[in-house]
């Protein structure tokens, strides 16, 4: 059988041998919008909770807006300019108004990354800055969650008269959705708060998995962070499966989040009638696949629809490598992942070392196996699965695990497909 797997910018066509029962799960994919202007422009003028953005804004003289970085394909260069325009009507002028790149505990963008993320005339024309996480003294402390997270925000956000996030919704491993109050915190969030959120409190809470907001320990702790830092408005898109603008949802945040995490459910979600004995899936091609920090993304996702003891294969190009300093020591030093998993759960937070739990939480029931072409070799013994230099032999290797007749999901997009098996059978999961 032949599949075009989504693999760096280009895709990576691959073949796979018979003798399998092969379920292909592709991206269910919204109708993108004929007018994503219009669209955008309706949102704004029609929000969920809230007065027109033009009238809401009236009064205010600054305004903060929190967008995606690099590894997100939000639709900025489509959503600020009709923003912004509203913003100028209601009187704040451009000199008032800041676009901080919700960075978390990522990289910061570059000027050309900058240019492609809110298009070159905004970047020229206004003040962008990247979040530091790193730097304490650039956030201001917010109080305690009834949790108990001490909450630090980029000051330059909270200072702002109006407070807005710009972002996309897509199952994201650990809160259920991305979008809406993620762009506050772990967004423009400082470490010592973001080392909590992504602690194993959290992390290990079964209910903090992909496509669940309901009873979602971590969602809930990020609304009232988001609700601290006084998030007045947000503006979250939907996207087809190629990309394009499928719906768009604003106004007062948690309502209009909702609104959109269910057309997304709606829109995503794949039932199973009962778990595969294995899966090939991807990063979701570039730029989620940058690095392999972000590449977990697919094999958590598929995960849960994997019967305990199969098996994965992840196909990520990786073309950036492991990921930041603090990720790629910790990668390439771990131990095996059981004593990964005991060595973490009562010692302090690490930067990163949440993705890496998570990985090592599916590792020690599922079989894990690897083309990352772009992930250096020595980082190849660390992983808790196999390796290869090629695709075909790492379809090899995993089709030989499994055996002929083996139920095998194929996911060409990774975690843009939000699958669940109906069967108990995961209930291990």
């Amino acid at each position: 059988m032949q599949i075009k797997l989504a693999f760096g910018k280009t895709g990576l066509a691959m073949e796979l041998p018979g003798g399998f029962e092969y379920q292909v799960l592709e991206a269910h994919s919204a109708t993108p919008v004929e007018d994503p202007l219009a669209a955008v422009e309706q949102a704004l003028d029609a929000p969920a909770g809230r007065p027109p953005l033009a009238e809401f804004a009236a009064g205010k003289r600054t305004a903060a807006i929190s967008v995606c970085d690099i590894t997100r394909p939000a639709p900025n260069r489509t959503v600020l300019p009709p923003l912004l325009r509203r913003l100028h009507q209601a009187g704040i002028p451009k000199s008032g108004v800041t676009i901080l790149i919700a960075t978390g505990l990522h990289r910061p963008a570059t000027e050309s990354e900058i240019q492609e993320i809110v298009g070159q005339e905004i970047a020229a024309e206004y003040r962008i800055v990247n979040h530091n996480a790193r730097e304490l003294s650039e956030h201001r402390y917010l109080g305690r969650t009834r949790s108990g997270t001490d909450v630090y925000i980029d000051e330059r956000f909270v200072a702002a008269d109006l407070h807005i996030t710009l972002g996309f919704i897509e199952p994201h491993l650990m809160l259920g959705f991305s979008g809406g109050r993620k762009l506050i915190a772990p967004g423009l969030a400082a470490q010592e708060t973001i080392k909590i959120l992504h602690s194993p409190k959290f992390m290990r809470d079964r209910r903090s998995v992909e496509g669940s907001i309901d009873d979602n320990p971590l969602h809930e702790e990020l609304l009232e962070i988001a609700a601290m830092a006084r998030h007045d408005f947000m503006v979250d898109a939907a996207l087809s499966r190629d990309r394009r603008i499928a719906g768009v949802f604003a106004g007062e945040p948690v309502a209009a989040h909702r609104r959109g995490v269910e057309f997304v459910s709606r829109t995503l979600l794949e039932r199973l009638k009962q778990p595969v004995d294995g899966v090939i899936t991807t990063a979701a091609g570039y730029p989620l696949d940058l690095t392999f920090y972000q590449a977990i993304k697919g094999i958590t996702a598929a995960s849960h629809i994997v019967r305990p003891g199969g098996a994965i294969l992840l196909v990520a190009a990786c073309d950036e490598g492991p990921g930041a300093n603090e990720f790629r020591t910790m990668l390439k030093e771990s131990p095996p992942a059981p004593q990964f998993l005991e060595q973490i759960l009562h010692a302090p937070v690490t930067v990163d070392q949440w993705q890496l739990e998570k990985l090592a939480l599916v590792a020690v029931e599922k079989e894990l196996y690897y083309y990352v072409p772009g992930l250096p070799q020595e980082y190849h013994r660390n992983l808790w699965g196999r390796a290869f230099p090629s695709a075909s032999e790492a379809v090899e290797a995993f089709l030989g695990r499994l055996g002929p007749g083996a139920r095998v999901a194929v996911i060409p997009e990774g975690p843009y497909v939000l699958a669940k098996a109906d069967q108990t059978e995961l209930a291990a999961v």
